[in-house]
């Protein structure tokens, strides 16, 4: 099947192929989907749904791989399971039971292991999730970066939950803040010599699914925005809606931390993960009525509604400015920040 293949195959794998955005689709819908029998090929779920005698379930995946492997309000350990936990939630699925996969390096902290293990026990208690199987390979020294993890999960999808195509004037929310855990791991990695106590906004969302109780029939579509931030996942969004979605720059969340630290090493918020919000897409006119009860739920004081889908430009995102201009928001292209989940 090589013959099928949109990609040059003399090209070498590097950095931005991890990063969420352009580069990476490609390699996916070019390389992965040629061989892989993908029933939903095109688009790009975060989880698989599937029935299964009365119910519908939810299953996902991801590796985690982050540098450094502690930052400022979390673990590789947090991010895994908050990480599956959430690529679940954006199918309306309530967690049920996970994987966990570790290869460890020769000469790992057992004292790193044992806060990174509790940290996944902590998260799984307090949104009822379960670790029920794993695996542990431990590799020589070298040849990892310390600790990489794999987790999978499945989760029951609520019968509120039903994805639809979007709408002009359908509305955008974002659940918090955001670009808080990339710049967080930003603030790990390099020593800038900034005195802040900014951390990292990863969490479970999984509560969205009961909190919003019926209100989840008026939600179109959920994302968490991870690698390549808002921008990317909106991106994809508008593409995937064949709608433009129109920001408003003076109602996105931005800690004064995220937007200084941006400005000194010239990365714009916009593309920052964040690893604990959810972007969630509300039929027109119950936006204000969801933003109100989201405000409610842990994690979410922040919420916002940034934006709305408009009949304009098909797969673009643009953004009214603070100073009242449009700027067109790209999808990421290249390598901003590698191993930032």
């Amino acid at each position: 099947m090589a013959e099928k293949l949109d990609i040059n195959i003399d090209e070498k794998i590097n950095l931005a192929h991890g990063d969420g955005g352009v580069d990476t689709q490609g390699l996916i819908r070019n390389l992965f989907y040629q061989y892989f029998d993908e029933p939903l090929s095109n688009s790009m779920p975060d989880s698989f749904v599937f029935e299964a005698g009365q119910h519908k379930l939810a299953f996902t995946t991801d590796s985690f791989v982050v540098k450094p492997l502690f930052f400022r309000g979390g673990n590789i350990g947090k991010l895994a399971v908050c990480g599956t936990i959430n690529d679940l939630a954006t199918a309306g699925a309530r967690p049920l039971f996970l994987s966990a996969g570790f290869i460890i390096e020769e000469g790992f902290s057992m004292e790193k292991l044992h806060l990174i293990a509790k940290s996944m026990s902590d998260i799984c208690q307090e949104t009822g999730a379960k670790i029920v199987t794993g695996d542990t390979k431990v590799v020589e020294r070298g040849n990892v970066d310390g600790l990489f993890i794999n987790t999978s999960g499945i989760g029951i999808v609520s019968d509120n939950y039903h994805p639809q195509q979007a709408e002009p004037g359908d509305e955008i929310i974002i659940t918090g803040g955001i670009g808080e855990h990339g710049t967080s791991i930003l603030l790990a990695r390099y020593d800038l010599g900034m005195e802040t106590k900014l951390t990292s906004d990863c969490a479970p969302m999984s509560f969205l699914i009961n909190g919003l109780g019926e209100h989840l029939k008026h939600v179109k579509l959920m994302k968490d925005p991870t690698r390549g931030g808002i921008a990317t996942s909106l991106n994809e969004i508008a593409a995937e809606q064949a709608l433009e979605v129109e920001l408003n720059e003076k109602a996105i969340p931005v800690k004064s931390e995220v937007d200084a630290i941006g400005d000194i090493l010239g990365i714009d918020p916009l593309y920052l993960a964040s690893e604990g919000r959810m972007l969630i897409v509300a039929e027109k006119g119950w936006g204000e009525k969801m933003l109100h009860q989201i405000k409610a739920l842990d994690y979410c004081g922040e919420a916002q509604i940034i934006g709305r889908f408009t009949s304009g430009h098909q797969g673009m995102v643009s953004m009214k400015t603070l100073i009242g201009g449009k700027r067109i928001v790209p999808i990421l292209e290249g390598q901003m920040l590698p191993r930032i989940c």
